[in-house]
């Protein structure tokens, strides 16, 4: 291999060589190897040996895990922390060996030990296949290249110096109202009082944007998520004879780097649900006078503090009839229980539900959409589904942009505060003891127009002393979790704010109705409510669980 001497010029491009074997999950979690090469490729001059295609035969390898390693060349005047940025999205089963050019470090003279054994992490094809090699690789690789922790704990992004020179640009402006506002340390002078006003309000907007462009270095393009979706759409199509047509738009929509790694699986599981249950064959779609060709949507858009992400297709649309009567058969629905046809579309969201006649790998095991469901949720999301017989379905993922602040309204309960998710809110109501509708077991619905609601009472549910001197609660906060509608009773509504979100469960214990805590701006502690553990609080309550079916 080539080397360059010690005493080279240290401007001068400087050749690497790497050894690069994805791992069998890099497909399944979004990234996709060829980024890789593209990332090297910008530092400098890459030349590129595709190593283990000689053994491919059509048919006889999975389409879903990588079957290539690559052998590269990198000529660069960059430093190796560059080049170790290029392989920052690789999942922990990937692997990888960078070798320095010859005395330009210690490194070279003592290899880490994933370079003392390349034939673990990048194997001759003559010596190994691709696939045993990614079975060897975690072993040899975690700290060859400085990789990133899959949990999260450690890792490494690529950001843009744009976002780097405006967190620069904030931190300057920051530092001009901090000097401003340090010549009310000494004595205060009432006429004084605009000036610390004017600055209060600038650190105010500065505090905002700072945060802003903090998280904003957090957030990635969706691409990364929606570039896996071609092949398997395409894979999956032929193994199903459907004739499939991909549109992806909106790729460009940013989320936190950590809802993006964990909103994969459950973005397979709604495009596989499409392409098995919702679009027909060709055959089918001709007689229906559709295409031959179905349509399967991709969309992502901001809308408020969110992100929405729809899954649609233009296929036959979900058999409510068939929904109804099988969820009957399994239990999951009282004979006698009538439901409208939304309600019935949300049915296939329940575990162990599932109207396939046989099963198969992609369906008819009663998993999947419940997973979905869960997953979605773990991500303080909400998912739902929209259907119209012989036009299609549309799910719709809502969820917020990141995990670390949470939009939400606070409310007041007895003498307590608790924090609302406004994606969770659909609307907020004026009631009265009188409007209420109480039900046999002590239970009580609300009518909004045509639908009757079950009424939560938070202080019920999580045992707040009520105070006497405060009035009755007067406030329903209309909430939507899991296709379930509840109102939300409360004394007042105070304001919208943006909060902190703190762990709960990591500094106390899981709670079943509560999702998080934060610290309001007086030094108070409001407990953040979980709309969809709250509903299944109330519900398990007995007499309560033919309320919520209301």
């Amino acid at each position: 291999r080539d080397t360059v001497a010690t005493d080279a010029d240290p401007e001068a491009p400087q050749l690497w060589h790497m050894e690069f074997q994805p791992g069998p999950s890099t497909l399944q979690s979004g990234c996709d190897p060829l980024s890789v090469l593209t990332a090297l490729k910008e530092l400098g001059e890459l030349k590129v040996e595709a190593l283990g295609y000689e053994d491919l035969r059509l048919g006889a390898f999975d389409a879903e895990q990588p079957q290539i390693s690559w052998r590269m060349e990198l000529r660069t005047v960059e430093p190796q922390e560059r080049i170790d940025e290029a392989f920052a999205w690789c999942t922990e089963d990937c692997s990888w060996v960078i070798t320095p050019p010859a005395g330009a470090s210690e490194a070279a003279e003592q290899p880490s030990p994933a370079a003392e054994a390349p034939s673990a992490t990048a194997p001759e094809p003559a010596e190994a296949p691709p696939k045993a090699a990614s079975k060897a690789a975690p072993k040899a690789a975690p700290k060859a290249a400085g990789k990133p922790n899959a949990s999260g704990g450690e890792g490494s992004i690529r950001v843009n110096i744009d976002k780097v020179d405006a967190l620069i640009n904030l931190v300057g402006e920051l530092v001009i109202t901090q000097s401003m506002l340090s010549r009310f340390n000494g004595e205060f002078d009432f006429t004084q009082l605009e000036s610390l006003r004017e600055g209060l309000t600038q650190l105010t907007r500065n505090t905002r944007e700072l945060q802003e462009s903090v998280m904003a270095i957090r957030m990635l393009p969706i691409k990364v998520a929606f570039s896996r979706f071609p092949r398997l759409v395409r894979d999956t199509g032929k193994a199903l004879g459907k004739q499939v047509d991909l549109q992806l738009s909106g790729e460009g929509t940013e989320l936190d780097k950590t809802v993006l790694e964990k909103i994969g699986d459950p973005l397979v599981h709604l495009v596989r649900n499409s392409l098995d249950h919702g679009l027909e064959t060709p055959e089918k779609r001709v007689a229906a006078g559709k295409p031959a060709t179905g349509v399967l949507e991709l969309n992502a858009f901001h809308e408020g503090g969110n992100i929405v992400i729809e899954v649609k297709d233009d296929g036959a649309g979900i058999n409510t009839e068939r929904v109804l009567a099988k969820a009957r058969e399994n239990g999951l629905v009282g004979a006698d229980e009538q439901l409208s046809d939304d309600k019935i579309h949300n049915l296939i969201f329940l575990a162990g539900f599932s109207t396939a006649e046989e099963v198969s790998d992609l369906s008819g095991r009663g998993v999947g959409m419940d997973v979905v469901r869960r997953n979605i949720h773990d991500l303080n999301g909400q998912v739902s589904v929209k259907s119209e017989a012989g036009k299609g379905s549309t799910f719709t993922i809502t969820l917020p942009l990141t995990l670390a602040i949470l939009d939400g309204q606070l409310v007041q309960v007895a003498n307590q505060s608790f924090i609302i998710p406004l994606v969770s809110i659909v609307e907020t109501v004026q009631t009265s003891e009188k409007t209420m509708n109480q039900v046999a077991g002590g239970g009580e619905l609300f009518r909004l127009r045509d639908e009757y609601l079950p009424v939560l009472r938070l202080h019920e549910l999580f045992g707040v002393p009520s105070d006497q001197d405060a009035p009755a609660p007067s406030l329903l906060v209309i909430a939507e979790a899991n296709g379930q509608r509840v109102g939300i009773l409360v004394n007042d509504l105070l304001e919208q704010q943006q909060v902190v979100i703190k762990s709960l469960e990591a500094n106390f214990r899981q709670t079943q109705g509560i999702s998080g805590a934060t610290i309001l701006g007086d030094g108070s502690v409001a407990l953040i409510v979980d709309v969809a553990g709250l509903t299944a609080l109330f519900t398990n309550r007995p007499g309560n669980s033919a309320l919520t079916a209301a």
